[in-house]
């Protein structure tokens, strides 16, 4: 004798509907610890975030120009505004001194909290640094440049 086992369909659909929960559930876990949770980062010393009521300037060349990556690290929407940084060229995750070069990116304001977030997403002092470079326009902003390997 042998057994048959049949699964009803809307039992297979509660299973894929309880396994794709569990993704995103997880998913949404990872990127709360990497993105915004409290532990598995500390600002090296020597990092500080700048302090005062004045709005930061930040020029963003690559992730964060998605409006969603914003959203998730800083915790709301922000406008953004065209902008180019010259005599650098973008090479993967970071820009390099180039003469002739200009990346193209955004700028936005954040306060000092704001920053912060930034620079825990950012790894500042671990993978990036933040530097006060010259848009085009004359504007200084914040950069994050990636540090040498």
């Amino acid at each position: 004798m042998t057994a048959q086992i049949t699964v009803s369909h809307s039992a297979w659909r509660w299973r894929v509907a309880a396994g794709l929960l569990g993704v995103l559930s997880a998913t949404g876990m990872y990127l709360w610890w990497v993105l915004l949770g409290p532990w598995g980062y500390a600002l090296p010393p020597g990092y500080n975030v700048p302090e005062g009521p004045c709005d930061q300037r930040v020029f963003v060349y690559g992730t964060l120009r998605n409006p969603l990556v914003r959203w998730l690290i800083v915790g709301r929407r922000i406008a953004t505004v065209p902008a180019a940084v010259s005599g650098f060229d973008k090479r993967h995750l970071d820009i390099q001194p180039l003469p002739d070069g200009r990346v193209p990116g955004e700028v936005f304001a954040v306060g000092p909290r704001e920053l912060a977030r930034l620079d825990r997403y950012e790894r500042l002092g671990v993978r990036y640094e933040r530097v006060c470079l010259v848009l085009e326009s004359g504007e200084p902003v914040w950069v994050y440049r990636r540090l040498p390997v």
